[in-house]
């Protein structure tokens, strides 16, 4: 079989990419890099940064570097910068519940703005409905959301003789109980698992109660803020409260079952074939917008691809192109 990457690529350069089913997805920026990182074997954590910088440069750097998988810019533009199975270099020194090297387990997205100041609404809205899309398809809850403050660490030096925490303040805000909210998330972790079990110490007293207590510097700014009643399901547009005191989870109306493995596996799972890709029948042409969604399959040689990870100077004549019955 022949690769036609080439020609998808020409045929992409006008097409917007849609890396996520309901999130709008720019390739402007995807890194260089992207080839020859290595699959994760597992993703449990989503880790949100800020860039401490502007936008033009942060992506030119993430660009360079491979140092993300999503950028949010201030103006709501998601771009993608590594492959979200593969491993982006985001977290640096890190540990979280003692395992270390969180950029083995987890997604890292970039936003466009600094730690202590207040974001854009439109930005935290689609930095909201890439973080529902995310946990849907690996399962993450709420609390494993986190912070790059959160999991950061800094090894011993003439300032701290131990290991410790409070090496960055990156992404600080997200951990705000009123940002929180915005971003549909419900829940937080209640303590430092690391500092608690005393394999690092806290050399950052603020971003300790920050992260975990009950500082909150935004709340002036977000709280009571209406979000659209499509964000909330609900017709206030209002943040919903759950009889706890926290928001009530909305998660995306597509649900994503366990990614099929074979041909009989994507048949039980309702999927046919829709078309079969020659050099002049494109994944674009078959599939349209759909080519790269999570939910659009490609089978070749007993292999199943999910269209969200397809890189385009792979793909190949011969290949099926799989959506659900109706999808079309």
């Amino acid at each position: 079989m022949r690769l036609i990457g080439t020609i998808l690529a020409l045929a992409l350069a006008v097409v917007s990419a849609t890396a996520d089913a309901k999130v709008s997805v720019s390739t402007r920026y995807r890194s260089p890099k992207n080839p020859d990182r290595r699959v994760r074997a597992s993703t449990t954590l989503i880790v949100l940064h800020t860039t401490e910088a502007p936008a033009k440069g942060s992506l030119r750097r993430l660009s360079e570097r491979g140092e993300a998988h999503y950028c949010v810019a201030e103006d709501g533009m998601v771009y993608q910068i590594v492959d979200r199975h593969r491993v982006a270099f985001h977290a640096g020194c890190s540990m979280w519940n003692g395992r270390e090297d969180v950029d083995d387990f987890s997604i890292g997205i970039e936003c466009v703005g600094y730690h202590d100041k207040a974001m854009p609404l439109v930005q935290l809205l689609s930095i909201r409905a890439l973080v529902e899309e995310l946990q849907a398809y690996y399962s993450i809850p709420d609390e494993n959301v986190v912070t790059h403050s959160m999991v950061a660490y800094a090894n011993p030096n003439k300032w701290q003789k131990k290991k410790c925490r409070g090496r960055k303040r990156c992404g600080m805000l997200f951990a705000m109980p009123s940002v929180r909210r915005i971003l549909g998330l419900a829940s937080r972790h209640s303590c430092d698992p690391d500092v608690r079990a005393r394999r690092l110490v806290s050399a950052d007293d603020y971003l300790a109660k920050v992260l975990y207590g009950n500082t909150d510097t935004m709340r002036s700014t977000y709280d009571g803020v209406k979000l659209p009643a499509s964000v909330t399901g609900g017709g206030t547009g209002k943040v919903a409260a759950s009889a706890a005191g926290g928001p009530r989870k909305t998660r995306p109306s597509r649900s994503f079952s366990y990614v099929p493995q074979s041909i009989p596996q994507l048949r039980a799972q309702g999927f046919e074939s829709i078309g079969t890709v020659t050099r002049s029948n494109l994944p674009i042409r078959i599939a349209g917008d759909a080519w790269n969604a999570p939910d659009t399959y490609y089978t070749i040689r007993a292999k199943v691809l999910p269209g969200n990870i397809l890189d385009p100077q792979h793909v190949e004549e011969g290949m099926n192109v799989w959506r659900r019955k109706g999808a079309r």
